[in-house]
């Protein structure tokens, strides 16, 4: 069916895992909001462990660096 068209196989993987990531910065968006208002109702005094706790009461999955990534990014640290 490539051959048909007169594409390559790669350029379709290429549009199908660009679509998974634009699925994935929608995502972090959501975390990053999260994690904000988690550390503002905090009083600006959660860090990274009880943050993690907070979202996994959400029922959000998230690694402690990826939060301590995105706080430092977000200047709560």
């Amino acid at each position: 069916m490539c051959r048909f068209l007169g594409i390559t196989r790669s350029l379709i993987y290429y549009h199908l895992n660009r679509e998974e990531s634009k699925e994935t910065l929608k995502t972090d968006e959501l975390l990053e909001e999260t994690i904000k208002e988690i550390f503002r109702k905090s009083k600006n005094a959660y860090g990274s462990r009880k943050i993690k706790v907070e979202l996994q009461e959400k029922s959000i999955i998230a690694s402690r660096r990826k939060i301590c990534r995105i706080m430092k990014k977000q200047a709560l640290i």
